[in-house]
């Protein structure tokens, strides 16, 4: 996850047109309109009716659009749901430091956390396991670590005990990094796989999955997180049914969740009550399902 919105780029329309005229102008005379809130890595704007340019926010999204790029239309044929379809690779330019993208417009919205379709937890199963699925990468994508995220999560404990239970989190984080995990056997993840990158229809049935600047090859576990940011319990039992991870891999997806969770929290929480709403359900979430483990009772 990002920090904090400060200092970066400011991306806005006028940056925008001005890079599609330098580099992609048959698009340029086409309207451009700013989705807010956007997201945490990318500023985006709709371009005309049927495409998104997506601006990197800062540094730690600057790769993202080039492995999109090259990836996507590798893997789209493979997976359940939809995914972007890239259509042009911007470079830097009109002193914008960074690659950008243009992509395929893909309608939906965001679904709500504990309000689901019935089909979502067998749709979100069956979607990693057509990633994890997929042959290995021809080239180095290493996914995120659990274990390198010990310090923050630590210092993210301790900035939290006023809000969250310090005690609970410490237990579940030093259960998750306990967990087994054989480094040896990697798998595809999407490695941000959380609410916010999925859309839905009108009917609630999800169509889609977005951002995948976190692509990559390593513990699945990373992509569990989406248990505790959407689902509720017992939809969250029918997603670990279908997926059927083993013990080990379920606790490393809920040392996952709180450590996403806090790092959105104390990140964002203070200026954004929305995350500030979100995170708080998903480390909750956890902490829950966690506490009724017979290793804790």
């Amino acid at each position: 996850m990002p920090p904090p919105l400060k200092g970066n780029p400011v991306a806005d329309k006028d940056l925008a047109r001005a890079l599609l005229e330098e580099q992609f102008p048959d698009w340029a005379h086409l309207p451009l309109r700013l989705l807010t809130p956007g997201g945490s890595d990318h500023v985006i704007h709709r371009l005309g009716d049927d495409m998104a340019l997506r601006l990197p926010r800062g540094d730690w999204a600057a790769g993202q659009a080039a492995k999109e790029h090259r990836w996507l239309p590798r893997i789209a044929p493979h997976l359940p749901l939809a995914v972007p379809t890239p259509l042009a690779l911007g470079r830097p330019g009109q002193g914008y430091p960074y690659h950008w993208s243009v992509a395929r417009w893909l309608d939906g919205h965001t679904p709500t956390p504990g309000g689901q379709h019935p089909s979502t937890p067998q749709k979100l199963a069956d979607f990693l396991l057509a990633l994890q699925a997929l042959p290995p990468a021809d080239e180095p994508l290493p996914g995120p670590s659990l274990p390198s995220y010990d310090p923050d999560t630590r210092a993210a404990i301790a900035a939290t005990a006023h809000t969250f239970d310090a005690a609970a989190m410490t237990a579940l984080w030093d259960a998750a990094l306990r967990a087994p995990h054989d480094p040896a056997a990697p798998l595809w993840l999407h490695g941000d796989f959380h609410t916010g990158n999925l859309l839905a229809d009108d009917h609630g049935r999800l169509t889609a999955v977005i951002d995948f600047g976190g692509l990559g090859i390593g513990d699945p576990a990373v992509d569990l997180m989406v248990a505790y940011t959407l689902l509720g319990p017992a939809s969250r039992a029918a997603f670990r049914e279908a997926l059927a991870p083993d013990e080990a891999t379920w606790l490393r997806g809920m040392g996952w969740a709180l450590a996403t969770g806090l790092n959105a929290y104390t990140a964002y929480a203070a200026t954004h009550p929305h995350v500030a709403a979100q995170t708080s359900r998903q480390i909750t979430q956890a902490l829950a399902e966690f506490s009724e483990l017979p290793r804790v009772r």
